[in-house]
């Protein structure tokens, strides 16, 4: 079957986007739901356990309180309370944990640690998953079975003040409510304020059964200035306060049941103040439960056990899908029998919902455990209804309680590891479809690059081949046996059958067209007659084997978890070994290789004395353009990979990144210390400098003083906030938003943007004329402005980060691309190298808890959530974007040189040589998807994922626009 390149590459990307669907479908599993009614009822709970005939009663035994207050003070640290400044800025709340009737706990939350998958841990009792990370930008109402629901449905009367999530979670439940949103991290006064001014009115009144309250600010200021702000101490002191207040209130009256007060958290603060991963920080949140009912006590518990807890506490049922165990502490002083009653109704939920989720739940020894203490437990009741009253009443007791603990304890666990089952099956087929189309791309390359532009995929022949109906055959053969299995809870299953085997045989017909291709290619590089020379053919280099090597080396360490979380380990080490082979190649060219030309060209005297035919002097020179002589040229570029390494080593002490190391202490920590605030001003001053310098060589005249003002703005917003200082001051001044400074800088990067794509517009209305140059200047100032705004957002001890990254760039340019006659493909896979060690350069990581939101609210005075998010995605990847955008200004800049280094059609020929890093792009993609497995989140996963995407139809339809114009490379 013979296709036009241009439609190979739509049937590629189509291809494409159903193998990634159906490994995305796989991943992300279905959350343990019971397949009986929605919502748990009274009428549905099980009766007392009694031996015999006799009445069995099937009511809930009575609430232990009256009315409940849940504070729940986001990113509450658990060391924030029970740690050592927990005695010094949360005094009440410590002295009550310590002293007061109260029950303290270390709550575990699950990855994601964000608040909207928290909130429905703590309502539902269920553990959300990954996918809860991307509804947290938008929450939908949440329509499982949860305790607010259970609660309005009883008739209680629930009140609410703070984070808006609550209200899209939960609308119409509140009898009164008042939202704050929580994205706007840069207010973290007034967002607390406006839930403190309902307090004191709302704790006088009757009129409320549950009180909710939301704190936002320490979350805030964790994302602005991490959890050793000074900031942060005077927030606890003041949530200390209200803690007091509330608990003066609720002690007050002396009715009966009394009242509980629950402070808690939705989730933990990493070291850098963000959250979203699994460190310990993140999942480590407190748990205290204040009332006159109870003393003292403290232990590790889970956040979803806070669910049936309060649901118990409340006399509701049980939200149906919970997988939370009962609070024995909070039950203890209780009489026996309903303390029982209540570990029963638990158990009966949890084994109700493992035996609707599991097909194999009889062998579960939870199961079986609440099975046996059922049956003792309703011995006890007989011996109890008898009016038994000796020691054996008591023993018997005590042994089923215990029972009935250990058999939660099990089913609990049996269920949150459910969670954590793939659907692998689905996971498998899509992979193998990406790979395969990865593996036809790379395949169809000389083909695609002919002059016809055209791919031969011998599909048809391939499906009449025996190895087609054997493969056909195992297919199918395994599908049906994946799907008839007992266990079988895969979506490649759920669709028809027919489908699913047409889906299949194209896998197989498809990988039987990979292995005549293969073999087609095998045979013509094994014919041993004389072939005619074509420009695709390739060599490789020491350097090209180093790419590759490290490409395949890097993807395939990726199959360790140790490996994901440190990836920044193996890319440093990458960039360097690519700065040594970098430097060999340069010794080579200016001594070795030198000498022999030199000795060459004594024996001959007719060698034209022109350098345009010498292959290792470029008839253009930047770094004469410079007015730089040869010999100065010479010990510069031996000179640029030696400082690129101390570029990045610098840079690796900047930021600890990574999971095990991430809590060490760093360079961007002392700086970031109030103390040398002089030196990251100075620091500060000298990047910007720097900066300015790197980018005006490319920009015109009135980008140059756009970007000379935009830097200026840029210190002037961080001394506004009170990052940096002014020379004059000699301490902080009082600190702002920088709003007004903020947005003085964004209408210079408007303006320069404005002005590349103007530039760019005109090189297509004059492209027979000077459009080359249009268009390169276009892309340059574009690539100012993209500068100019990272330089904005980027923290200010991450700004020697954007210096360096311009300064290694320059380098490479002017004295090794250039005068190496390296070929586009190697530039773009070294760009591509340097991009993602910048990435981790900047601080970031695969963990989602190392995204900085805050730089989303940079010049904004409320949320706006279009701008918020594309600010702080363009931030987070801004070390990927400016080298991926430097590329094209390069790769554009040599196309249209008057020595013609690259033409369109080389251009092509260098994106398409770019496959491989391509290839290695969507395997990393892979791979690095175990990263979930491991509970921590990767934040690049749509970057990724489109990358390929993007990369396939570039290599094809550009070489189907301009085919005629290949040449060799």
């Amino acid at each position: 079957m013979r296709l036009k390149a241009s439609v190979f590459a739509l049937f590629c990307l189509i291809i494409e986007l159903l193998g990634i669907a159906l490994y995305l479908r796989g991943f992300f599993p279905v959350p343990v739901k019971s397949s009986l009614s929605s919502k748990s009822k009274l009428s549905d709970q099980p009766a007392e356990p009694l031996a015999g005939s006799g009445p069995n009663s099937t009511q809930l035994p009575p609430p232990l309180f009256k009315r409940v207050v849940i504070m729940l003070i986001d990113a509450l640290r658990e060391d924030f309370v029970f740690g050592p400044n927990g005695k010094r800025f949360m005094p009440f709340t410590r002295q009550i944990v310590e002293e007061g009737s109260s029950h303290g706990f270390i709550a575990k939350a699950r990855a994601p640690t964000v608040t909207m998958p928290r909130i429905k841990a703590l309502t539902t009792g269920s553990i959300p998953g990954f996918i809860d990370v991307v509804m947290n930008l938008n929450s939908p109402a949440l329509l499982e079975d949860n305790l607010i629901r259970q609660a309005k449905d009883a008739g209680k009367r629930i009140v609410f003040y703070g984070d808006d999530t609550w209200v899209r979670l939960f609308p119409r439940h509140f009898t009164e409510h008042d939202g704050t949103t929580s994205f706007f991290v840069s207010d973290y006064t007034e967002v607390d304020n406006n839930v403190t001014r309902h307090l004191d009115s709302t704790l006088k009144r009757a009129d409320w059964d549950v009180l909710i309250l939301h704190y936002l600010g320490l979350d805030h200021i964790g994302h602005i200035s991490g959890p050793h702000s000074a900031l942060i101490g005077p927030k606890l002191l003041e949530m200390d306060d209200i803690i007091k207040k509330i608990h003066t209130s609720l002690t007050e009256s002396e009715d009966a049941p009394p009242d509980l007060l629950v402070l808690c958290s939705d989730h933990g603060m990493s070291e850098t103040g963000s959250h979203g991963g699994s460190s310990e920080p993140e999942v480590s949140t407190p748990l205290v439960l204040i009332s006159l009912a109870f003393p003292r006590k403290g232990d590790t518990v889970e956040q979803v056990d806070l669910a049936p807890t309060l649901a118990l506490a409340l006399a509701l049922p049980i939200p149906r899908n919970s997988v939370g165990r009962l609070l024995p502490a909070v039950v203890e002083q209780a009489p026996l029998r309903e303390q029982l009653r209540l570990l029963h109704l638990n158990g009966h939920q949890l084994s109700s919902l493992l035996r609707d989720s599991n097909p194999t739940y009889q062998r579960q020894d939870g199961y079986e455990l609440f099975r046996v203490a059922e049956k003792a437990h309703g011995n006890w009741m007989k011996l109890y209804l008898e009016g038994n009253t000796s020691e054996v009443l008591g023993n018997l007791g005590r042994k089923v309680l215990k029972q009935y603990l250990e058999a939660l304890q099990s089913m609990s666990l049996a269920l949150s590891k459910q969670l954590g089952r793939y659907d692998m099956y689905s996971m498998i087929v899509g992979m193998g479809l990406i790979l395969e189309v990865l593996a036809l791309l790379l395949l169809a390359m000389p083909e695609a690059l002919g002059g016809a532009a055209c791919v031969d995929v011998p599909l048809a022949p391939a499906c009449l081949s025996l190895p087609f109906c054997l493969l056909g055959l195992l297919a199918c053969s395994t599908h049906v046996l994946m799907c008839t299995s007992a266990e079988a809870n895969c979506y490649f299953c759920s669709l028809p059958w027919p489908l699913a085997f047409s889906a299949l045989l194209f896998v197989a017909a498809l990988l039987c067209s990979l292995a005549a291709m293969a073999g087609k290619r095998f045979r013509l590089a094994g014919d041993p007659r004389p072939k005619v020379s074509s420009s695709l053919d390739w060599t490789l280099s020491e350097l090209d084997i180093l790419l590759l090597t490290g490409t395949v080396g890097q993807t395939l360490s990726l199959g360790a978890s140790s490996f994901i979380e440190e990836e920044h380990q193996t890319w440093y080490f990458l960039l360097n070994t690519l700065c040594l082979a970098v430097f060999q190649d340069v010794c080579r060219k200016y001594f070795k290789e030198r000498r022999v030309l030199g000795e060459e060209r004594e024996e001959s005297s007719l060698l034209p004395s022109t350098t345009d035919g010498d292959p290792l002097r470029p008839s253009f020179s930047p770094a004469t353009e410079l007015g730089v002589s040869l010999g100065a040229e010479k010990w510069l570029a031996l000179t640029t990979p030696l400082l690129t390494l101390v570029c990045c080593r610098l840079l690796r002490s900047l930021n600890q990144t990574g999971v095990q190391w991430a809590h060490l202490p760093d360079l961007g920590h002392w700086l970031n210390n109030g103390e040398h605030k002089v030196f990251l001003s100075v620091l500060a001053v000298f990047s910007l400098l720097l900066i300015f310098l790197l980018v005006q060589r490319h920009c015109s005249l009135v980008s140059t003083i756009a970007l000379a003002l935009g830097l200026l703005g840029i210190y002037s917003y961080r001394a506004a906030v009170g990052s940096v200082l002014f020379p004059w001051q000699h301490t902080s001044r009082s600190i702002s938003k920088g709003t007004g400074e903020a947005r003085f800088v964004y209408v210079f990067v408007l303006g320069i943007l404005f002005t590349g794509v103007k530039d760019l517009l005109c090189s297509q209305v004059t492209a027979a004329g000077g459009g080359g140059h249009l268009r390169s200047r276009g892309l340059w100032e574009v690539y100012s402005g993209m500068v100019l705004l990272v330089a904005l957002l980027l923290r200010p001890h991450n700004l020697p980060t954007l210096a360096c990254c311009l300064l290694v760039q320059t380098l490479m340019v002017q004295f090794v691309w250039e005068r190496l006659r390296y070929d586009a493909a190697q530039i773009t896979i070294m760009h591509y190298w340097f991009g993602q060690a910048f990435f981790y350069f900047q601080g970031n990581s695969n963990n989602i808890a190392t995204v900085d939101i805050s730089v989303g609210f940079v010049g904004l005075e409320s949320y706006v959530e279009v701008p918020a998010v594309i600010l702080t995605a363009f931030c987070t990847y801004a070390g990927p974007v400016l080298w991926a955008c430097h590329l094209m200004c390069y790769l554009s800049s040599e196309r249209d040189r008057a020595a013609g280094a690259l033409s369109h059609g080389c251009y092509c020929l260098a994106v398409l040589r770019s496959v491989p890093a391509a290839l290695y792009v969507a395997l990393t993609t892979a791979l690095r998807y175990h990263l979930f497995i491991w509970s921590v989140f990767s934040p690049k996963l749509l970057y990724e994922a489109t990358h390929v995407l993007i990369a396939a139809a570039a290599c094809l339809i550009f070489t189907a626009v301009d085919h005629d114009h290949a040449c060799s490379l």
